[in-house]
């Protein structure tokens, strides 16, 4: 589990194809006592751990993994979110993030302000129902409050700390974003379903 409070921008070193799978390498600062078989999040993706060098670390990542996410997309150079795996003393800064990427959203503008930034994304059809005015969406493994909802659109407003921190300070219109939406509404959906909706 994660908070989607990012810890650290790293960049990808390599990405092997090694046929229904691939090997992602990422440098960055986020080694210290970072262990084999630990889960990472790379831009809101939970990965497993495989090997640990003197730079970065490397993951495996399986097709599905790639199909439904950005990081099939990834080459050499690219930045990328990192957020280490939330212990029983974290603090929970952000919101309860899975790791398990939903979709896909595209950024469709991106305005910049005197103090911020505000995005506006496309967001799968299927994940609309789950996104509340105020409530919580994980974007690239960022946690942040939904500032707008449009019938296809969420907005979001990013402070100079993101902007800075993250790579969302980077993205642009067309830009693709994995999107992780409250895992608390869909459990809430699963429950009233299995209710027959009462």
């Amino acid at each position: 589990m994660f908070t989607g409070i990012v810890q650290a921008l790293g960049t990808v070193r390599a990405i092997e194809d090694v046929g229904a799978a691939a090997r992602l390498a990422v440098d960055g600062e986020i080694l210290h006592d970072l262990a084999g078989g630990e889960s990472i999040a790379v831009n809101g993706v939970c990965l497993t751990v495989a090997q640990i060098d003197s730079t970065g670390f490397t993951a495996d990542v399986m097709l599905e993994t790639l199909r439904r996410t950005t990081l099939g997309g990834l080459v050499a150079g690219d930045r990328v979110n990192l957020e280490r795996s939330v212990t029983p003393t974290s603090l929970l800064g952000g919101h309860i993030v899975q790791g398990h990427v939903d979709g896909v959203a595209t950024v469709v503008d991106a305005r910049p302000s005197e103090h911020w930034r505000e995005v506006d994304l496309e967001v799968p059809a299927n994940l609309m129902p789950y996104v509340v005015e105020k409530g919580s969406i994980a974007l690239d493994g960022v946690s942040l409050t939904v500032s707008s909802l449009g019938p296809s659109t969420v907005g979001v407003s990013l402070i100079p700390e993101t902007l800075s921190r993250t790579t969302l300070g980077i993205r642009a219109a067309g830009d693709r974003l994995n999107v992780e939406v409250d895992v608390l509404a869909k459990y809430v959906e699963r429950l009233l379903a299995s209710r027959g909706g009462a």
